[in-house]
């Protein structure tokens, strides 16, 4: 059974008049934990959309990038959205409820985070209204601000990343430590590590990224250490 159709089954099963973000409170089991993951970035998503005040068609193609929809299944990915524009509930309704979904642990939240960012940057330009958006999702997450910034650092196109704000750590952190925190992000990132999460395909294509951005950094930083 293919995710969108476990997404459709989700759907259904709201009761009639039945807000979008209802149905994060039936899907807290395990192996629900991928449909939970691309409905919450697509609703976040169609929420963000909202804050700069217009969808723009690379924003859709991001959707697409992200989730790979295949043409017979753009109706449901089309609902989900729809149904998080139309919802009255705010952002931060969706967002507590993620949160506790995913129970207090930073890798999904990470990785839902990640999602957001690719598709607020997709036209080429950071709203501020998009960066307010973003950090306020993440303080309702419990997303670390250091994690925060890190993730605003590789995506934001206004500037080159700097490489100790990417790993998390201090320009005047030691080598050693920053080798270590290195190490640590390559292991939580691996692919295998995004599957035992439960989370989707999706989510394992955007930790390639993810990793060649992470390498970069430690390899900047050694790099500048040895000059």
């Amino acid at each position: 059974m293919s995710i969108w159709t476990r997404i459709s089954d989700a759907l259904s099963a709201l009761a009639s008049g039945e807000p979008l973000s209802a149905v994060f409170d039936r899907l807290r089991t395990r192996p629900e934990r991928s449909v939970a993951f691309t409905i919450a970035v697509i609703a976040l998503g169609a929420k963000m959309a909202k804050a700069d005040g217009q969808v723009t068609r690379d924003e859709v193609t991001a959707f697409r990038e992200v989730f790979r929809i295949a043409p017979e299944d753009e109706a449901q990915a089309a609902r989900v959205f729809n149904l998080a524009r139309q919802d009255v509930a705010g952002f931060e309704s969706y967002a507590a409820k993620i949160k506790a979904m995913f129970d207090q642990t930073d890798g999904p939240i990470c990785d839902l985070m990640e999602g957001l960012f690719h598709i607020a940057i997709a036209d080429g330009h950071y709203h501020p209204a998009e960066d307010a958006f973003l950090e306020r999702v993440a303080a309702i997450l419990g997303l670390p601000e250091r994690d925060f910034r890190s993730l605003r650092a590789r995506f934001v196109p206004d500037a080159l990343p700097d490489p100790h704000t990417v790993l998390g750590v201090s320009p005047d952190t030691p080598l050693p430590e920053i080798r270590r925190a290195w190490k640590q992000m390559v292991r939580e990132n691996h692919p295998d590590a995004l599957i035992a999460r439960g989370l989707p395909d999706e989510a394992v294509k955007m930790a390639e990224r993810r990793m060649h951005d992470i390498n970069r950094a430690w390899e900047e930083i050694a790099k500048g250490q040895a000059a």
